[in-house]
């Protein structure tokens, strides 16, 4: 077994993922090159069409919102030592949870209903989430298959859910009824209309705002907080921290709950800021995004938000470019998004150890100079 590689903080965090991202473009536009499109008209396409214009970008955000919930719920998790992919099924029931919050108090006015369903999606999500890290804790299950299985559980239980309690009655659609109005999140659109800024109409909301202090409060939670502290020694070394004092069973468990609550931001984003009602399949793939968001971004708060933005622009500029270039599917940005993954995750240690060569090679010139 090969010693661990020894990096600076500074290129672990920022110069290993911009290599990847690198190293993973020249491979998606050497396959675009074997499919007979020129791979700078693409790339022109996918960058004008998520960053080239304010509807673009709303777009982008939007998407890079439901991954920075999704990649901090993942990344709260891998500080323990957990690899929670659950987060469809999480954000899946934190969906139930803000639309009995919106569905059945419709008196509150908006200053108290959004919060309450924020906090019964949080609370919804983190439920589900911690029977995972209980059944861990107390009985050895392994998070990754329990996870993986209260996905598929998830996914039958809102079936069953919209069909026969909380779907719209008289609908053909597995859906509830559209929330009151007191319950939509505002869009950034209408917030910045209220100064006089003009602005296109996207789902963009405030949710953006709350998925950035939720990325703040994780960077607070991991690197300044007792807690924090306990979890990431959990992490790095179970035994060392059963001698600190530090019950593991119990730091597993809690980080799923905050993991799980985190997950449940999808759900306000999508339901309460955009769809306004729950409709079966909203999670669309976004919790298994976010352990590519997690992975790229190394489980920091900001390399979180920084991975988030560049998979939110694949999705917009994906969009685009498949609009524009019928050669070039839906699939094939889905080809590219794991091309990212894979460099991002698989080759992580190619580039660890380019960039530590690298690195030593030229302090070596320096001290010869």
């Amino acid at each position: 077994m090969s010693a661990p590689i020894e990096l600076p903080r500074w290129a672990d965090l920022a110069l290993v993922p911009a290599i990847s991202v690198a190293a993973a473009f020249v491979v998606a536009g050497l396959v675009v090159i074997g499919i007979g499109e020129n791979p700078l008209t693409v790339t022109r396409i996918l960058v004008t069409g998520s960053l080239g214009s304010a509807d673009a970008i709303g777009f982008t955000l939007y998407y890079a919102t439901n991954f920075i919930f999704t990649g901090l719920a993942v990344a709260v998790a891998f500080h323990a030592g957990l690899f929670n992919i659950g987060g469809e099924g999480q954000a899946t029931l934190a969906g139930v949870g803000v639309s009995l919050a919106c569905l059945n108090l419709p008196f509150l006015p908006a200053p108290l209903l959004i919060p309450a369903g924020i906090l019964a999606g949080a609370a919804f999500g983190a439920v589900w989430a911690m029977i995972p890290g209980w059944l861990q804790a107390t009985r050895g299950s392994h998070v990754v298959i329990t996870t993986i299985m209260f996905n598929f559980i998830a996914a039958t239980l809102i079936v069953y859910l919209l069909v026969n309690v909380i779907g719209r009655p008289g609908s053909m659609s597995p859906e509830t009824s559209e929330f009151p109005v007191n319950a939509h999140i505002p869009t950034i659109r209408a917030v910045l209309g209220a100064f006089g800024i003009d602005q296109p109409s996207t789902p963009l909301n405030l949710s953006l705002l709350l998925a950035l202090a939720a990325a703040f409060g994780v960077w607070l939670l991991i690197y300044r907080s007792r807690l924090g502290y306990a979890i990431r020694t959990v992490g790095a070394a179970p035994g060392a921290a059963l001698y600190a004092g530090i019950s593991p069973g119990r730091i597993v468990v809690v980080a799923m709950t905050i993991s799980g609550a985190l997950a449940g931001g999808l759900a306000v984003n999508e339901l309460m800021g955009a769809q306004h009602r729950m409709v079966l399949g909203f999670t669309a793939g976004y919790g298994f995004v976010g352990i590519a968001v997690a992975l790229m971004g190394r489980s920091h708060p900001a390399g979180i938000v920084l991975a988030a933005l560049l998979f939110g622009a694949l999705y917009q500029g994906g969009a685009e470019l498949a609009f524009e270039t019928p050669t070039i599917t839906r699939d094939m940005v889905v080809v590219i998004g794991g091309v990212l993954i894979l460099f991002a995750g698989a080759l992580e240690g190619l580039f660890r150890r380019f960039v530590a060569r690298s690195l030593a090679f030229a302090g070596r010139r320096v001290k010869e100079a």
